[in-house]
Parts: C-alpha cells; sequence; structure tokens
C-alpha cells in the first residue's frame, strides 16, 4: 500500500551567470556517469542577447547520470561547432548552461541543435524567427514547447504561474460512483486493464482478479474456474509472492497470457525487484506461477523496494512507428524488426519513486531492451494505460499529488512527452487511488465512455470507482 508523501526535487546545480567563452556554466555532478539514453538529454533554454547571449542549457530529464563527453552543439551553420569538454556529466533533472559565442553566434533567425559524439546523430534541435527576449525557455522542463520566459540558465525555467503543467478540469463528468459491492476487495486493490467484458485486478498482495460486469455499470469477481477469491500469484520458480501493482495485456489478449508488474518479492519486501512477470491464466487451479520474468532491476537506478513499480500497459508497435517514436537505445527510429521475436509492440511502465515512465522491448527469450524514458514531472506514478483512440500514454498519481493525471504523446523530437495535465473529477474525492483504466470505443455513448479507479485505500469499503471520459 502506498503512503502519501511530500517530495522535494533537489536541484543539482546552481549558475554564476558571467559570460566565460567556451565553458560550460554550473558545477559538475559527483556522481559517476552511467549508461543512459540519448533521449534523455534535452535543450531546454537559449538565450541570443543580452549579458550572457550564445548559451544553450541542456537539461536531463530521465533518471540516469549521462556522460556529455564530446558531444556537439551546432546552430544552422553545419561549419561550426562546440564540443563538450571530457569528462562532463549531467546528473538526473539537472540542468547545464555552454557558452558556445566561441565558436558561433545565435542569430535572430536560427537554430540550436545537439548531436552526439559522431557529430551525425541529431539528438535534439530547437529553431526560432526572432532574439530571445530574454529566453527562449521549455515550458514544463525537458518536455513542453517553447516559450519566451525569463533568463533562468543552470535553473528551472521560469514558466510563470503552473509552469504550463497546471492540471485543466477533468474531461469527462464530473460525477463518479462505487463500481463494486461493499467489502469485497478490501485494501491493496491496485492496476487496472479493461479487456473487453472482463476487468483485470493486480492486488499488492500476490494476487490477480479477473472481473465480470455485475450488470449496474460495476464490476464483480469471476465465479468460475476457480477466480471467486483471486488467485495467488508466484514466480516461476512456483515460490514467492510478487507485490503485484499493474497489469495490461498484449494485443493477442489474455489468451497470450496476462503481464503484471510487480516490485519486489513481499517474502523478501526490504529488496527490490522490478519486475515484468507473464502468466497463463487458462486454467482452473487457484494459483497461478509465471511462465516468464523479465527481472528489470538491474536496467534502472535503484528505488526503495517500495517506490518500484506500480503499473504496467502495451504500446503496439505500429502505434509507435506511426508516430514517428525514436529509439532511445539508438539514436534512430524504432525498428520493430531489431528485437526478433517480441510481443508485438513495447511495455511501459511506471515507477512511483522517480516519476518516470520506461519503455521495454521485452523479447520472448527472456531478454530485454530500454528503448524509452520519459519524465511526467509528477512525484510518483501510481499507474500507466495506453489509449488507442488518442495514441497517447497516461500516467497516473494519488493523493500524494492531489489524484492528477497526465497524457504523454510522441513529440516531433520522435520521444513521449507531457501533452496535459487533468484533475481528478471534481465529484471524487482525493482517494489514493493507484489504478486507472478506460473502457474501449465501443462502449461511447453520447460523447462519453467509462472510467475506472481502484482505490488502494478500500475507502468507506468500496476500492472501485466508476466515471467517465470524453470520447
Amino acid at each position: 500500500m502506498t503512503v502519501s508523501r511530500v517530495r522535494r526535487r533537489r536541484r543539482d546545480l546552481t549558475l554564476a551567470l558571467v559570460a566565460v567563452p567556451a565553458l560550460a556554466l554550473g558545477a559538475l555532478t559527483a556522481a559517476p556517469a552511467q549508461a543512459a539514453p540519448a533521449d534523455d538529454v534535452r535543450i531546454n533554454e537559449v538565450v541570443t542577447t543580452g549579458s550572457v547571449e550564445d548559451s544553450v542549457e541542456l537539461y536531463n530529464k530521465g533518471t540516469s547520470t549521462v556522460d556529455l563527453s564530446g558531444w556537439i552543439l551546432k546552430d544552422d551553420d553545419n561549419g561550426s561547432k562546440y564540443a563538450i569538454a571530457s569528462g562532463t556529466t549531467l546528473a538526473p533533472g539537472a540542468f547545464r548552461a555552454f557558452d558556445v559565442h566561441g565558436r558561433f553566434g545565435l542569430g535572430s533567425s536560427d537554430k540550436a541543435r545537439l548531436y552526439l559524439p559522431n557529430g551525425s546523430t541529431l539528438v535534439d534541435s530547437f529553431s526560432w524567427s526572432s532574439h530571445s527576449a530574454p529566453s527562449w525557455s521549455r515550458c514544463p522542463d525537458g518536455t513542453g514547447a517553447f516559450r519566451s520566459a525569463a533568463l533562468t540558465l543552470g535553473a528551472a525555467n521560469s514558466c510563470g504561474t503552473g509552469g504550463g503543467t497546471g492540471p485543466v478540469a477533468w474531461p469527462g463528468g464530473s460525477a463518479v460512483a462505487t463500481a463494486d459491492a461493499s467489502n469485497v476487495f478490501g485494501s491493496d486493490l491496485s492496476g487496472l486493464h479493461q479487456e473487453g467484458n472482463v476487468l483485470w485486478g493486480a492486488q499488492n498482495s500476490g494476487k490477480l482478479w479477473r472481473l465480470v460486469r455485475d450488470g449496474s455499470g460495476g464490476w464483480k469477481p469471476d465465479t468460475a474456474n476457480g477466480w471467486g477469491s483471486g488467485k495467488s500469484l508466484r514466480f516461476p520458480s512456483g515460490s514467492g509472492a510478487p507485490d503485484s501493482e499493474g497489469v495490461t495485456v498484449t494485443g493477442t489478449g489474455s489468451a497470450g497470457g496476462v503481464f503484471v508488474a510487480s516490485e519486489r518479492n513481499d517474502a523478501s519486501s526490504g529488496t527490490s525487484r522490478l519486475s515484468v512477470l507473464r502468466y497463463d491464466v487458462s486454467g482452473t487451479g487457484t494459483t497461478l506461477t509465471a511462465t516468464r520474468e523479465w527481472n528489470l532491476t538491474a536496467s534502472l537506478p535503484s528505488t526503495g523496494s517500495n517506490l518500484g513499480f506500480e503499473g504496467v500497459t502495451w504500446v503496439p508497435d505500429a502505434a509507435l512507428t506511426a508516430a514517428g517514436f525514436k529509439d532511445a537505445s539508438t539514436g534512430a527510429a524504432y525498428d520493430p524488426a531489431a528485437y526478433g521475436a517480441h510481443s508485438g509492440g513495447v511495455f511501459f511502465v511506471g515507477v512511483e519513486g522517480t516519476g518516470a515512465v520506461h519503455g521495454y522491448v521485452l523479447a520472448d527469450s527472456g531478454s530485454f531492451t530500454r528503448v524509452a524514458t520519459a519524465a511526467t514531472g509528477l512525484a510518483g506514478v501510481m499507474e500507466v494505460q495506453w489509449e488507442p483512440q488518442a495514441a497517447r500514454l497516461w500516467a497516473v498519481c494519488d493523493d500524494t499529488c492531489g489524484g492528477q493525471h497526465r497524457t504523454l504523446k510522441v513529440n516531433a523530437s520522435g520521444s513521449f512527452a507531457v501533452d496535459a495535465v487533468y484533475a481528478r473529477p471534481s465529484g471524487m474525492p482525493d482517494y489514493n487511488n493507484e489504478g486507472f483504466a478506460l473502457s474501449g470505443a465501443d462502449e461511447c455513448v453520447g460523447g462519453t465512455r467509462p472510467v475506472y479507479w481502484s482505490d488502494d485505500s478500500n475507502t468507506g469499503g468500496h476500492a472501485l470507482r466508476r466515471g467517465t471520459i470524453s470520447c
């Protein structure tokens, strides 16, 4: 069960605004650089006039320190370049500005471009048609669109009230009703995923529920095939109890397996075990043993054992290639064929402790590749859901963030970035919602369709609630 926390974002760097040719402004982080996707680094601020003219700020929106040694900054002229000094690193959430005027100037109609050390792999770029006044700044940092703002090189951008991330009203009805009978699930019901007339639910205590419609707009446990009280989950060894937090299926539906995200083994609750597990749900027994585990722990920054994976969703390869998604592990356009036999899509997992969403190709062989990392700007991610009708990811926070929801779409750079920020429905109190599921387009009636939340705290004896969202 998640306990609400107030987290402060630590600013790793400060900046003395002194114009020094070819000198990075800001202090170096002491943490060692680790391998990280190139797309974690974004051009975040550009200054073309004033006391620190011709400066470009970079920001690390990822969760690992990035070694910038030899990376290259250019304007619109390929004849001049600024090479970042060897040993330069950028910590997660850190800002670092570079005074480039010793190599080239930034004009009133120009562009800033960032390349990998090979000088040909473009990481990010920004173009403008008038001088900064005084700064061109991303709002929010690392993910938003550029706009005119105060000069803040080396620190968070000055985006005004809300910083471009203030929530707008819920895009659906304000009313929310209970969607389960009293005290069916108790506490710790977490991830949700709707598959037609079935709602899958993951419970932290290592249990998977198969729910069916109750005839009045809600859901009840399926009483057939041993599902009446949910089924206990086990790791591939047949032992342990996954702390199951998220659930999803692929394009083949549950017939191809149900996938559960787990943050630890409850039998060893002090140790992180960030895994995605596949279960064959076709049998009649009351215990399910995973047919495959992808243990992703070593590929991610460490988190507290109860601050790991909270949600998982699957996105089809076709949707990603159609959107121009860029593979962060290669810096090139995502090529599903390069990964051999896999699910036909990418699994996106949400991390509570960092507020990040990571995309993985999970190969049938058991290997995996991280192809995306996206910052949500949330203090924690408790659920992720793919909405195919709008080609967007939903990232959901619980009462830690006042029940805020954010959507992410593939931007012009090929990366997932925050597209919209929504408040919870006005008719829903600030529950400890850890699960969120959207119904299919076939349920659209009168311009809206149902959505569901699971309340980890079972407030008032109810763990499921129902609302609506615009079609």
